[in-house]
């Protein structure tokens, strides 16, 4: 990517399915070293194409390619009578990272969320070691939480099939 390549921002689409799920699995592979099962993650991510209260992914295009992506998940706070926004699954191309491509797709979460009265704020964990990320993170204007997260599996996860329209 040359700078001042235009990135335009979208809401996902069904036909974004096979490319939102080979970003997550690069992401998880990058940050974690992890290895996804692709049809838990096929499944997970065709769930929340075809189920828009679970969340919803927007994609970053930089000539007509899907440069980055990220997804929004929703926490209800009886607190605030609000939902925080949680950023997930943010993947940037290797070739367009340091180029506005997060910033872009930050961007548009701040102006769709306070464009909202129903929501409260956005979050988003990282990895203690990934200070590079903490640091765009703060540059943002995000700090550090006061909360240590926490978290017991109860099950392993499902590979079930979700029917979701490829050609929308």
């Amino acid at each position: 990517m040359m700078q001042g390549e235009a990135v335009r921002i979208r809401a996902a689409r069904a036909s974004d399915l096979d490319t939102l799920v080979a970003y997550n699995a690069a992401m998880a592979l990058e940050t974690e070293s992890k290895t996804l099962d692709p049809a838990v993650l096929r499944a997970g991510v065709a769930r929340v194409l075809a189920e828009p209260a679970r969340g919803f992914y927007l994609v970053a295009e930089v000539e007509g390619a899907v440069a980055g992506c990220l997804m929004i998940t929703f926490e209800w706070s009886d607190w605030r009578n609000g939902d925080w926004w949680w950023l997930q699954s943010v993947y940037v191309v290797p070739a367009h990272r340091r180029h506005g491509v997060f910033r872009a797709l930050y961007q548009e979460v701040e102006h769709r969320a306070t464009e909202r009265a129903d929501v409260v704020g956005v979050r988003l964990y990282v990895e203690r070691d990934n200070a590079r990320a903490q640091q765009t993170y703060e540059a943002f204007g995000m700090c550090e939480d006061q909360y240590r997260m926490y978290g017991k599996k109860l099950r392993p996860p499902v590979g079930k099939a979700v029917d979701v329209d490829v050609d929308a």
